[in-house]
């Protein structure tokens, strides 16, 4: 799947797609457990592969992390991308011209109420009447609203996802400066995306 939520701003999800073959990616994940480095190259493949079509010249740049750990392309100040991966599951995303961050989320399986109501706080009652399943696929969306933004905003798990406020079965919606939206129409897995103004 891939679809363009906003002007310049373009997010794909796949299952298993290649892993990256570029040399700083394959250098990078060296040293992870097998199970990670796959997850994580195919994340890097899946995002190089929409950077080819979206941005190609920048498309070979070296990934780096910042000091929060959101990737950045070396030398492309401009382009925002991001990935996520979970087991199978990977997402990216690319903005042209802007902050971008994208989440993909598989259910938990029956997560407990705890969960809930830190995610949702005073929203957490609305999932109490739907059948097991349901509820933890909703909560996985709102999950991935949640990471989504503070993946854009660049603070990661610092930026304390589960504080912000995201309707059960979110659509679209802002935080602050950054859109967020929940790719519900076009994933079958909890796949979304934030984006924002010119990154410089």
């Amino acid at each position: 799947m891939r679809v363009q939520v906003s002007p310049g701003v373009w997010v794909a999800q796949a299952w298993q797609p290649p892993p990256s073959a570029h040399p700083t990616d394959r250098r990078a994940m060296a040293s992870q457990p097998a199970w990670r480095r796959a997850e994580r190259l195919a994340a890097r493949g899946l995002l190089r592969q929409l950077l080819s079509e979206i941005a190609p010249e920048s498309a070979q740049a070296r990934l780096v992390p910042t000091r929060n750990g959101k990737p950045v392309l070396a030398g492309w100040p401009t382009v925002g991308v991001s990935i996520s991966h979970d087991g199978s599951a990977v997402a990216a995303a690319v903005a042209v011209d802007g902050q971008v961050g994208v989440d993909v989320q598989l259910p938990i399986h029956r997560p407990s109420d705890r969960i809930a109501r830190r995610c949702l706080r005073e929203r957490a009652p609305e999932l109490d009447d739907l059948p097991p399943d349901q509820r933890a696929l909703e909560l996985a969306w709102v999950w991935s609203v949640q990471e989504a933004c503070v993946k854009a905003d660049g603070t990661g798990i610092a930026g304390r996802p589960w504080a912000i406020d995201v309707p059960v079965r979110p659509h679209t919606g802002r935080w602050g400066r950054l859109r967020w939206i929940a790719l519900r129409d076009n994933c079958t897995v909890p796949v979304s995306c934030a984006y924002g103004g010119a990154r410089c």
